[in-house]
Parts: structure tokens; sequence; C-alpha cells
């Protein structure tokens, strides 16, 4: 995916008139982080909104004792960070690539603008916090009341709902990287996918999962 890509496949760009459209373009930034690179740190100043041209990215923090815990993994044409934006605090997360990954960078003042201009950039944000409200929920209730099964099935999905419109969807992950995602070995993954795939849910292929029925994968529970 290009950057062009992402704007075409990022809902809020489309809403903007041209002259919003065109300080966006002008403004934005690009940077390639290898893999197990830091996006941004827990405690830094935010500075900036981030868009996922490729690669795949988490959410993570790591506690005291050491021990890291992924709150949400995100696919290309995934936009974060707005929270720490619009709050005017130190971010709370650390997120780190799981693979080599390009995002896009639009800096706070230009996101303060479109703040300030757009009425459309601002109804998107409600609906995206309130998304991400419901994923982090989600993630609670994942961990503590299903299955392994239903656990990758839902860490898949949520990696889409920031932008999913129908379209035929994949993305290329290893075995390893959906493990992190759900915080599960890797043999328990494998298993899980066989399942999922049989299902008729998924579709895996070496390096890559293509997401057959977006929606019963999100609901999922095992047979």
């Amino acid at each position: 995916m290009s950057l062009e890509v992402l704007f075409q496949n990022s809902p809020w760009m489309t809403g903007l008139n041209a002259d919003e459209q065109d300080k966006v373009r002008r403004d934005m930034q690009t940077r390639v982080i290898p893999s197990d690179g830091f996006v941004c740190r827990r405690g830094e100043v935010a500075n900036h909104w981030f868009g996922v041209i490729s690669g795949v990215v988490k959410i993570n923090n790591v506690a005291a004792n050491g021990k890291s815990t992924t709150l949400l993994g995100l696919a290309p044409g995934s936009w974060f960070g707005e929270g720490s934006l619009l709050k005017l605090e130190p971010r709370k997360y650390d997120v780190v690539t799981l693979r080599d990954s390009q995002l896009a960078l639009m800096p706070k003042a230009t996101f303060l603008w479109l703040l300030d201009h757009s009425i459309f950039f601002n109804r998107f944000l409600i609906s995206q916090l309130n998304n991400r409200l419901g994923q982090f929920i989600g993630a609670m209730e994942n961990e503590r009341l299903l299955d392994v099964d239903a656990r990758v099935a839902r860490s898949l999905a949520a990696m889409f709902t920031d932008w999913y419109t129908g379209q035929a969807l994949m993305i290329k992950i290893s075995q390893e990287e959906v493990a992190q995602l759900a915080g599960l070995s890797r043999q328990r993954v494998n298993s899980a996918l066989k399942v999922l795939e049989e299902c008729g849910l998924i579709k895996v292929h070496y390096g890559e999962i293509h997401i057959l029925d977006l929606t019963k994968l999100s609901t999922f529970t095992s047979p």
C-alpha cells in the first residue's frame, strides 16, 4: 500500500474538502521502521497521529516485572494515537512493529487544525474513539471468558475494524506474529487457525492470512 492508497482507504480523508485534503498531503510525513522497532514509546510527548501504510504494528505495554501485554494489533489502513493528542498527555503505551513497516505521520499541528476546521473529521474521531473503547473492553472480555480459538479469531478481526468497507481482506502476517498479538504459543495459534479455516472464516497461505468473513470472525465462538 502507498500513502495515496492509504488516503483513499481512510474515511476521514475522503470526507474533507479539497483545501483540507491539500493541506493534509502537504503536511503528512512518512517513516519506515524495521521489525521490532518503536513507533512511539510510553511516556513520550504525543506529536503525531499515525497511519499504517504497510506492515503490522502492535499497541503494547510492559509491566514493572517485565511482563509484556499486547493490547491491539493494527493492520495497514489503521490510524491510531488520537487519544493522547486530544488529551494533551504523554503516551500511555508503546507501539512496536511486528515486521518492517511504513507509517504515515500527521503532525500535531495539522491534527488540531483539522479539529478546528472539519466537522466531518470530528465525527470520525468520535466514532474512532468509541470503536477503540469497544476493542479494549472486548480484549479484556476475550482474555477472561473465551477459549483459545475464539481469542485468535477476535485478535485477527480487531485488526480490520478501523477501515473495513466490505472488500476482500488479506494481511501479510506469520503465525508467530499472530501468537504475539493473541498472547499465545505459536503451536496453539497454529491449531486455532486450522479450526478457523475449517469453519470457512479464513484462508491461510504462507506468510499471509485471507479473511473470508469478518463479521463471523469477530463474533466467533468455538463449536
